[in-house]
This record gives C-alpha cells, sequence and structure tokens, in this order.
C-alpha cells in the first residue's frame, strides 16, 4: 500500500475544504487524516514529530476555519431584526 500517498491525499483533501470553507468537510476530513497520518507513524514511515506538527498545523486551520463561522453566524444573529416579546394580555 502507498501510504505516502494516502497521508498526501488526505492532507490534500482537508486543506481543500478549508479552502472552500466547508466546516464540516473539513472536519470530517481531518479525523480521516489524522487516523491515516497517525498510522503510518507507527508503521515507521514518517517520523513521529513529522506527524504530531503536520496533525497540529491542520488543526489550528481548521479551527481557525470553526472559529471565522462561528462569528459569522453570530453576527448574523445581531444584524437580524428583534424580536417583538409575546403579549400578557389575554
Amino acid at each position: 500500500m502507498a501510504y505516502k500517498t494516502s497521508a498526501k491525499s488526505a492532507i490534500k483533501g482537508v486543506r481543500l475544504a478549508i479552502e472552500n470553507k466547508s466546516l464540516e468537510e473539513a472536519q470530517s476530513s481531518l479525523s480521516k487524516a489524522v487516523s491515516i497520518l497517525q498510522t503510518i507513524q507507527a508503521k515507521g514511515v514518517i517520523p513521529k514529530n513529522t506527524a504530531s506538527r503536520t496533525i497540529s498545523r491542520l488543526s489550528v486551520q481548521v479551527n481557525k476555519l470553526a472559529a471565522m463561522d462561528s462569528e459569522q453566524s453570530r453576527a448574523e444573529k445581531l444584524d437580524s431584526p428583534p424580536q417583538d416579546p409575546p403579549s400578557t394580555q389575554p
């Protein structure tokens, strides 16, 4: 099996999802990439520090995307017109 090729493809999938600003896709791709990187590190294909560094960098990028997404949703809530409080009169 081509371990390095599968790792590179998984990393590329995460980066493409981040570039497309697709948070759910980026998070699912990240979990797959982490699994592949940890597997090939355990087999000795890549050094432990290389796997850890790559996982860390991808995680930071996905977390930044998540922060941007939550800020946008918070801003949309603030921009929406205020809701009328329910009347207590029968």
